[in-house]
């Protein structure tokens, strides 16, 4: 049994080797996905990496700090703002603003605005047709269950990307950093990869307990989460009504181990 599930509206999807192994709610409904956006954008500055429009080492948001830095959070620039709190590579700050700033570096490198690039070299690739990001490439993205599932595939099972610079994404960048998980606390390290987070030893945390370490993906405060389990080849997508909150916050382990239970009986 596939629980807990909330009494407001939310949509959910597992896979299992690409294919839907279990759903609930409307999963074609386009909910708000806040951070949620971050990978997806992030998945499409490594498409552009591929191509040879930019390097993980270029130069980019404050000085000394590269495309690298600002996909791990390790930039030093906050939450929020242009100035920078921390030198590059010395502290893992959670940051809107290096999202926007890679926004602006995949704009620049691809000649169109980012929320085409990520249609061309994302969304449509692989099918994604509800999503659209009218706003900050950090949180204004919009998508359903369903479409969010098929990126939560990709990271699964990667076709966009090579597979070195896949298995790059989801290594800690600059690994000893601690840093902290929005709503979840602070960690000694706090592993992120390329825009993407590492579940690695982090306890509590919004993924099953017993997830494995390489556990990759996001949550956005907007109440979505998706993640990958590349040894399972198994993802899950989440989206909801409401914002994260107490709900999330006590139960998402809880339904994640569920998920997981049941990928691991179908992989």
């Amino acid at each position: 049994m596939i629980g807990p599930l909330p009494s407001f509206d939310v949509a959910l999807v597992l896979r299992v080797g690409g294919d839907v192994v279990y759903s609930h709610g409307d999963v074609d409904r386009a909910f708000p996905l806040a951070s949620v956006t971050k990978p997806i954008v992030a998945w499409s500055v490594l498409v552009a990496v591929e191509r040879g429009l930019i390097s993980l080492d270029n130069p980019a948001g404050p000085e000394g700090a590269t495309v690298r830095h600002l996909l791990a959070h390790a930039s030093g620039l906050p939450f929020e703002g242009r100035r920078p709190v921390a030198a590059p590579g010395k502290r893992r700050i959670y940051s809107n603003e290096g999202f926007d700033i890679l926004g602006e570096v995949v704009a620049e490198a691809s000649g169109m605005g980012v929320a085409q690039w990520v249609r061309q070299t994302v969304f449509d690739p692989l099918g994604m047709g509800s999503v659209d990001i009218p706003g900050s490439p950090a949180h204004a993205g919009v998508a359903s269950a369903a479409d969010v599932s098929l990126f939560g595939a990709e990271l699964a099972r990667p076709t966009l990307v090579s597979a070195p610079l896949a298995a790059l994404a989801g290594l800690s960048q600059f690994p000893a950093l601690a840093g902290v998980v929005p709503g979840y606390g602070r960690f000694t390290p706090c592993p992120w990869g390329l825009g993407l987070e590492i579940r690695g030893e982090k306890a509590p945390h919004w993924t099953a307990p017993d997830a494995s370490a390489r556990t990759i993906g996001h949550f956005g405060q907007s109440g979505s989460f998706v993640w990958a389990d590349r040894d399972l080849g198994a993802s899950a997508a989440f989206v909801g009504a409401e914002p994260f909150g107490q709900w999330h916050h006590d139960n998402w382990s809880v339904l994640n181990a569920s998920l997981l239970s049941l990928a691991r009986e179908r992989a």
